[in-house]
């Protein structure tokens, strides 16, 4: 896969104020609403998850007249000051292909502009991509941010594919609720745009805390994922499909697999 929107790749050598400029201008092309090619309840969970090349990952029952689709996780690794991104899709329960790429990282982490530290390894990896996949699923923010262009914005505009932000910590907007309580595993707690989010209304729908697992003893807690489109996916369907596939494990089976496989590969960086 190469970029659909090229005057959107991330270019680290950009002045602060000019990657700001560049998020504004991806939001403004993002389209948080659905526009897939299958529909979200034509992924469904089997069984316990599986480790090595094959997950529980399947088709329901909706896809006996369709192709299953194609779902990627796409994650990062570190050595030193270059980004290890990969990408593994599945189809039908199966990884059918496994990527990734070594870039260098030419500024230091700042909290808003991610894509520009990582996103050319990403892009770099789905360059090796022979599959095209209907959904992505990035390891990090969508819509939630603080001009909704995250980095799984930045990548699925860029590449003009279905993207799902699927992140660990709250960067900006408020919950609905406390995400500080202990909630059971399926709970869904919508997050709307505050004054953080310069780009749209306060009270904006931008996605939601999305707890996949909890523990069984009142003594031990997961906290949920947060949860929020990157284009051309809307806020519940963003939910919907980190639910279907997180199998077993507080992470999605996409970006679960593909954490696993970016250190695999880090290990092979000399």
């Amino acid at each position: 896969m190469h970029p659909v929107r090229p005057e959107f790749v991330p270019d680290p050598s950009l002045s602060r104020p000019e990657m700001e400029a560049l998020q504004r201008d991806i939001a403004a092309v993002a389209r948080f609403e659905d526009d897939l090619d299958f529909s979200p309840k034509t992924i469904t969970r089997t069984g316990d998850a599986l480790d090595g090349d094959q997950t529980t990952l399947s088709a329901g029952d909706e896809t006996t007249e369709t192709d299953p689709p194609v779902v990627a996780g796409v994650d990062q690794a570190f050595v030193d000051d270059r980004a290890v991104s990969a990408v593994v899709v599945f189809r039908n329960g199966e990884v059918i292909e496994r990527v990734s790429a070594v870039e260098r990282t030419e500024i230091p982490y700042i909290p808003g502009l991610l894509s520009f530290r990582e996103g050319g390894a990403i892009l770099a990896a789905f360059a090796e991509l022979e599959t095209d996949p209907d959904v992505v699923l990035v390891d990090g923010s969508g819509r939630i941010h603080f001009r909704e262009a995250g980095l799984a914005t930045h990548i699925g505009v860029t590449l003009d594919v279905p993207a799902v932000g699927v992140a660990k910590s709250l960067l900006c907007g408020t919950p609905e609720r406390s995400l500080e309580e202990r909630y059971p595993e399926g709970t869904r707690i919508p997050i709307t745009a505050n004054d953080a989010v310069e780009t749209c209304p306060n009270g904006t729908l931008i996605g939601h805390a999305v707890q996949t697992r909890q523990y069984d003893s009142p003594n031990r807690s997961i906290n949920p994922l947060i949860v929020s489109p990157g284009h051309r996916v809307s806020a519940g369907t963003a939910a919907d499909v980190v639910e279907a596939t997180a199998d077993g494990y507080k992470l999605p089976e996409p970006t679960r697999l593909a954490d696993s496989y970016a250190d695999e590969a880090k290990a092979g960086v000399e």
